[in-house]
């Protein structure tokens, strides 16, 4: 059944801090109930009750027929907390959070949250069962009894919410993404702990280890093990590949809670290899510059991110990469000499430039143009990005066709640095985890029993 949850302005002494609250239905998982949600719940449909629980293998049994009974054996649902050996929660208790061990943690500072401003209801899958951590956590404020915040990396879907007055509580990250914090956001080094890769640091008596999530510098995967030895793999956002099944914790360790990232779990996403597509553009940008040697490549990229791309082309052709100062300082921080060497601070000195991938319109582009148009005549831009995918080309990338507009030429290709539908499959079939929860895309149950149903397909072998 679903929970209503009420505004509670009482403070707590442990954490300083006030209840989270909201007038909002809830499911059991944490989401608002929509309309169409509200009628799953009181039709009590399958759906609804098999997202209730996630995707429970272990609590699953085959539907078989039994020969000397003459009955089918049904499925069998057990919920998340059932799962974790927790309680299930009261109305205004956090029962994924038992109170954590405050030593040697910063003290949060209190808070007057006033009803307008108070923050949404941290959902469910930013937390992690049986500790008192969040993943990812930071646009909810001071999420009532967490004692650690985890991020996975700098990206701002993810990062959201922290700022230079950050003082709900240690923030552990990887040592690039804590460098990024001071540099980018000024947030207090106090509460910032930075955690080397592939070692096991004992966090409140959970074992935690962060993992390469091959998605943006300094991402990481996020393995927690339970004193009990349960385990939970936190993916943030990944693209997964063949040398994550030869991770010794995923290998050695089974996991019994996922937490997937699932911006691509749709069948019509199977991207060709991060190497083919870099091959491509070089190749595109080779024969542009010998129809027409002056011409001005640009690669459209994040604030961290799509750094292989121009990389590539600059190894190609043998140029510097230019982008803005700020840029610059960015990149400059990830201590990766073979790109901190190939930078340069005067456009006019390369033909190879890195713009937001915002930029990439051809209004835009014709305009940057003209600041360098003693020294170029065209434009040829690449938007790197998995949303360019068409089913219709797949793994045949010379039948990209670009959109043109006079003297500008953009390519939509589709790199990707989170995983295809078939690398999602994959990993959920290396890892063959008792439990999937999806982390995006999860707004409306159509979404969540979609998913729900691909996870069911993946592991019934």
């Amino acid at each position: 059944m679903p929970l209503l949850m009420h505004a509670d302005h009482s403070s707590d002494d442990n954490y300083g801090c006030n209840h989270e609250s909201s007038d909002l239905l809830l499911d059991e998982n944490g989401f608002p109930l929509v309309e169409q949600d509200r009628q799953d719940a009181e039709e009590g449909s399958f759906a609804a009750d098999f997202y209730r629980c996630g995707t429970d293998w272990s609590c699953l049994a085959r539907e078989d027929m039994d020969s000397d009974r003459g009955r089918s054996r049904k499925l069998k649902q057990a919920n998340l907390f059932q799962m974790w050996g927790l309680k299930k929660p009261r109305l205004h208790q956090d029962a994924a959070f038992p109170t954590p061990n405050r030593t040697n943690i910063p003290n949060p500072k209190p808070s007057s949250t006033s009803i307008s401003n108070r923050p949404h209801v941290c959902p469910f899958y930013k937390k992690i069962p049986g500790t008192p951590f969040t993943v990812d956590a930071f646009r909810y404020g001071c999420v009532q009894g967490c004692s650690a915040y985890f991020l996975t990396h700098f990206h701002y879907d993810h990062y959201g919410g922290l700022t230079k007055g950050w003082s709900h509580g240690p923030i552990y990250c990887t040592p690039l993404t804590a460098r990024l914090l001071t540099l980018c956001l000024s947030v207090n080094p106090l509460f910032i702990n930075p955690l080397e890769l592939d070692k096991e640091h004992s966090i409140q008596g959970i074992k935690v280890t962060l993992l390469e999530a091959n998605h943006c510098p300094g991402a990481a995967l996020i393995h927690f093990r339970l004193p009990d030895g349960k385990c939970c793999l936190h993916t943030g956002d990944f693209r997964s590949c063949k040398l994550m099944q030869t991770y010794p914790l995923l290998v050695n360790h089974q996991v019994n809670l996922l937490y997937l990232d699932t911006t691509y779990c749709n069948p019509r996403y199977k991207f060709p290899s991060k190497e083919d597509v870099l091959s491509f553009v070089v190749r595109v940008t080779n024969y542009y510059l010998k129809m027409q040697p002056k011409t001005l490549v640009v690669v459209g990229a994040y604030s961290i991110g799509k750094e292989r791309v121009y990389l590539a082309i600059s190894k190609s052709l043998g140029v510097k990469i230019f982008a803005n100062a700020s840029r610059r300082r960015i990149l400059q921080s990830f201590d990766w000499p073979e790109l901190s060497s190939s930078l340069c601070s005067d456009g006019k000195d390369t033909l190879l430039h890195v713009l937001p991938i915002s930029s990439l319109r051809f209004e835009t582009l014709k305009d940057y143009l003209k600041t360098y148009r003693k020294n170029y005549a065209a434009v040829l831009a690449f938007r790197p990005t998995g949303w360019t995918y068409s089913e219709n080309i797949g793994n045949q990338l010379d039948l990209i066709r670009p959109i043109s507009r006079g003297n500008v030429t953009i390519y939509g290709v589709p790199y990707s640095e989170h995983s295809s539908f078939t690398e999602l499959q994959e990993f959920v079939q290396f890892l063959r985890p008792d439990k999937i929860i999806p982390t995006v895309n999860v707004g409306n149950a159509t979404n969540r029993d979609r998913m729900q149903s691909y996870f069911r397909q993946w592991l019934k072998g």
